[in-house]
């Protein structure tokens, strides 16, 4: 093995509500969470960084990020956090005003340079909707941010798939400019991964020349329905989150999952 691995975790769709509310009155995700963010912190190695891509609170309301915030001011790794479409781009703002890399105006797109994989996160959300789109103004800003590293490798993360994924519940949905997206990021091979959340699943597709993936969310997944337009289900599986593991060149992910797994059963 070369150098030391740089460990990108991300967490998505939290969907943290107002103390003493369940999600879908069944739901505890402040608990999830606080449980995903133990675990990080008690990983050996401990990742490097973490990602948290949108859908951060239920209803985008004040008390809900208060409560939010509480949870991943715990985290004992940095923070780089984006909006999806259950958040609010002002009180999102207002939540992580103290977070110097994000705009103080406009959507909240920034790159981060700090690390053997440059961090460019996007802003996909319409307010108001639950589908995603990518305008003018936000495909400019990107083909010009990443004209700016072109020799660097580059993890781009944002919360809406810009892809279809066969769940057509959430297809349906939509996003807005994805070709025109994808004909930029094919302008720029450095771009090696791009990562998504949104569909409360692990899943992955090459895409306009890279990978796309989206990850497991720390509060429910769906239910892998690919027949009925309009059922949606949570499943019976545990929350999760990814592990995106730079090393040698190559970016590898795991699909991680927020259970006691940190003493396994030996095999020889």
């Amino acid at each position: 093995m070369g150098r030391r691995a740089l460990i990108i975790a991300q967490i998505t769709d939290t969907h943290v509500k107002r103390k003493g509310k369940l999600l879908h009155h069944m739901i505890n995700t402040a608990k999830r969470l606080r449980r995903a963010v133990a675990l990080l912190n008690s990983m050996d190695p401990r990742p490097d960084v973490v990602l948290a891509t949108g859908d951060l609170v239920e209803d985008g309301k004040r008390k809900e990020y208060k409560r939010l915030r509480k949870i991943l001011d715990e985290l004992a790794i940095p923070l780089f956090v984006i909006p999806g479409n259950h958040d609010r781009r002002e009180a999102f703002r207002e939540a992580f005003a103290d977070c110097a890399y994000l705009p103080e105006q406009g959507p909240l797109h920034y790159a981060i340079d700090d690390y053997p994989v440059r961090l460019v996160g996007l802003d996909t959300t319409i307010e108001d909707d639950a589908g995603g789109s990518f305008d003018a103004f936000r495909l400019a800003w990107l083909d010009e941010t990443l004209a700016r590293a072109p020799q660097k490798p580059t993890l781009i993360f944002m919360h809406h798939p810009p892809f279809q994924t066969g769940i057509r519940v959430l297809d349906d949905l939509g996003f807005r400019g994805s070709e025109a997206f994808g004909a930029v990021v094919e302008r720029h091979p450095q771009v090696e991964r791009i990562v998504c959340g949104h569909i409360h699943r692990s899943m992955q597709v090459r895409w306009h020349g890279t990978v796309a993936s989206t990850a497991a969310s720390t509060a429910f997944q769906f239910v892998l329905e690919l027949r009925s337009p309009d059922r949606i289900a949570i499943a019976r599986e545990p929350p999760g989150f990814a592990l995106h593991i730079w090393q040698d060149g190559r970016l590898v992910t795991h699909d991680c999952r927020v259970e006691d797994f940190r003493h396994p059963w030996s095999l020889r």
